[in-house]
């Protein structure tokens, strides 16, 4: 098929993968109300059209966290997206580094952290879930280290895992023991394609960072019976300092969705924050980026450096998300989606389409870099 948007992709990739992994990437939780409004309540922010101003030259370039980026976007964190294509996260990384921009490495990933930092020619970013068992922690955060990973996105909004229906209905979730995996089985065979190329001849699936504690168990239900043990509801703010004594590098907190927190991880230091409710599949019902977005960029103002992610279906969207007050935009599905239609070439492609549109956004806005925009650039409503 003929792929011109990030909506295509999304088509390609359900056209490709069993159900079960494609539902588990395009899902969210409960209702998924906030995962619709992501998308939605983003696409209505209106821009503000100006004309007769010179964009002969535009710089899309941006700084974050040191590291000169081409592109003000970082590929966000997919758990398991290694399954959508042939050890995927190697093909990601290399799709971002084309780019010029960072990737960023999900604690859950099917390929392991070393594995994908060999992968990789520059440092990418690490994402750590706070685990009750502290020393898996130490172990993964002293890997990042020797990876010379150059962030660390640590996600404090999953403390327990959120209630994804779609997960239930193709056995990802529900169906435990043989009946689940025959049921998986079933949907990986109707997609032959997929399961000669990632089921067969992508292996080993080790599940990459929590193999070591699977102990040889390899099972996706190993798996995810290991995610809901291990999740710590505990967690809280005083965490940070078990995180600042392991990791000396900048430290982003991601999952905030309000001004309070944002300002609480400010005065403990925090280098970055990301705005984000973990792309609709945590707590359904919660304010969408678009609407949490702004009240939170002016509450810390330039204490650290606000990212955003969820609903980013365009470059003109990152172009409403940093009008909206953030510095970078993290992309979720859309390089997922674009991973499973088409490998690395996919990734590349949409990040190609990305910047296209921003370049467009910024022209037809009367804006020539990054640096510019702002909420002027935006309509009233």
């Amino acid at each position: 098929m003929i792929v011109a948007n990030i909506a295509d992709f999304r088509e390609a990739a359900r056209r490709r993968l069993p159900r079960f992994l494609f539902e588990y990437m395009d899902g969210g939780s409960y209702a998924e109300v906030t995962l619709r409004k992501n998308v939605a309540e983003l696409s209505e922010i209106a821009l503000r059209q100006r004309v007769l101003r010179d964009v002969s030259a535009l710089d899309l370039s941006t700084e974050l966290f040191g590291q000169k980026l081409a592109l003000p976007v970082a590929l966000a964190p997919i758990g398991l997206a290694g399954l959508n294509a042939r050890r995927g996260e190697c093909q990601a990384v290399r799709a971002a580094e084309a780019a010029g921009i960072p990737f960023t490495l999900s604690t859950v990933s099917a390929c392991a952290l070393d594995e994908v930092a060999r992968a990789a020619r520059r440092p990418l970013w690490f994402q750590l879930y706070m685990i009750r068992d502290r020393g898996f922690m130490r172990d993964l955060l002293a890997q990042a280290a020797a990876a010379q990973c150059s962030a660390l996105v640590f996600t404090v909004d999953m403390p327990v895992p959120g209630s994804r229906y779609r997960d239930y209905r193709t056995g990802l979730a529900g169906a435990p023991g043989m009946k689940g995996a025959l049921w998986r089985f079933a949907q990986a065979a109707m997609r032959p394609a997929w399961a000669w190329d990632v089921g067969l001849r992508g292996r080993p699936h080790a599940l990459g960072n929590v193999a070591p504690v699977l102990q040889g168990r390899t099972g996706i239900e190993d798996f995810f019976a290991w995610m809901r043990n291990n999740f710590d509801p505990s967690i809280g703010w005083r965490d940070l300092d078990f995180i600042r004594s392991e990791w000396t590098g900048p430290l982003i907190i991601k999952g905030v969705l309000d001004p309070e927190d944002a300002r609480r991880a400010a005065e403990l230091g925090a280098d970055g924050i990301v705005v984000s409710n973990h792309g609709g599949r945590q707590l359904d019902g919660v304010l969408s980026t678009a609407r949490a977005l702004p009240p939170i960029a002016e509450a810390v103002g330039d204490r650290l450096t606000v990212l955003a992610d969820g609903g980013v279906r365009s470059g003109l969207d990152v172009v409403r998300l940093l009008a909206l007050g953030a510095k970078g935009v993290l992309l979720g599905r859309a390089w997922a989606y674009a991973l499973a239609a088409r490998g690395e070439a996919g990734v590349r492609q949409m990040l190609g389409l990305i910047e296209a549109e921003m370049r467009v956004a910024l022209s037809l806005t009367g804006v020539r870099s990054v640096a510019e925009i702002d909420r002027t650039i935006l309509a009233e409503a």
